[in-house]
């Protein structure tokens, strides 16, 4: 067996690797995101060292159209992000080489990354929920990534609003409405004129978002009833959040469904800030292995 490659596709920054088929890493680079044409450039600029890549995981920022017998499959779709909406993102890579790729979102690889070899490699069934700039959730169903008529968007779940929340909302389509217009990184900072990392863990901040994570950790094990779920990214990075999350999960349950104890059912991740790459290795290997 040859390579395996990755692209982590943020909308802040991309990052680029290649790696054995035992995922040992030969070459890792990252470079700001610019618009479609030039970011891929140096993507392929990278990968043009090595001639013998077998297949490639992409985890892209979305949205993306992940339908495969979609006229617009692998492509963009409309985002703020300038440059990118409409982009042919898959199209460009295979007119590059034409190898095995695998096409997702970037919390589907994160979310695989812990599905395999993070905090939910012992369960068959979980949430993967990155909160940070945005609010996306990668969904593992019987060992299989979730996906329909297009990926979850379950950032956007509407919830009910904290009593002491008088913040109008981030996002431009629900307002303070949704998950991601409440809880996201953005919607913190515009709430309270200081970043996550700079509010102390005894403010009501903390409390306040707890709520809305614990509600919509509610509102997965309702409809989804995982074994695990995780929490990503910038926000769950600060200790205090976790014991608020599940107190308020388990005040909001009342008692209606057992779930498994709490502190080994609301977790963070296992893999840290490799489990993009991680997952874009692990999903590039099964279109070998398959």
């Amino acid at each position: 067996m040859g390579l395996l490659g990755a692209i982590e596709a943020g909308g802040t920054k991309f990052v680029v690797a290649v790696a054995d088929e035992n995922y040992n890493v030969i070459e890792r680079s990252a470079f700001p995101t610019l618009d479609g044409e030039k970011t891929l450039d140096q993507v392929i600029a990278f990968f043009d060292q090595f001639d013998n890549i077998d297949a490639i995981g992409i985890a892209a920022f979305g949205p993306i159209d992940i339908v495969t017998n979609s006229k617009t499959y692998g492509y963009v779709l409309d985002t703020p992000k300038r440059g990118w909406s409409g982009y042919d993102f898959l199209g460009r890579m295979k007119a590059w080489r034409d190898i095995p790729y695998f096409w997702t979102t970037d919390v589907n690889g994160a979310g695989w990354a812990e599905f395999e070899t993070g905090a939910a490699k012992d369960v068959n069934n979980m949430v993967y929920l990155t909160v940070g700039t945005g609010v996306g959730a990668g969904i593992v169903s019987g060992g299989h990534l979730v996906s329909g008529y297009g990926h979850p968007e379950a950032g956007h779940i509407f919830l009910q609003k904290h009593p002491e929340d008088t913040y109008e909302g981030h996002c431009p389509f629900h307002g303070d409405n949704c998950l991601e217009g409440l809880a996201a990184g953005p919607a913190i900072e515009a709430r309270w004129q200081m970043s996550a990392k700079e509010i102390p863990d005894d403010h009501l901040a903390w409390k306040i978002e707890a709520y809305y994570l614990a509600q919509a950790a509610l509102d997965y094990t309702m409809i989804l009833r995982p074994e695990k779920i995780i929490f990503g990214g910038g926000v769950p990075h600060r200790d205090i959040l976790f014991p608020l999350i599940r107190e308020s999960f388990a005040e909001q349950m009342s008692d209606y469904l057992e779930v498994p104890d709490l502190d080994d059912y609301i977790v963070p991740v296992a893999n840290g800030d490799n489990a993009g790459i991680l997952g874009c290795f692990y999903l590039a290997k099964t279109l070998l292995t398959a």
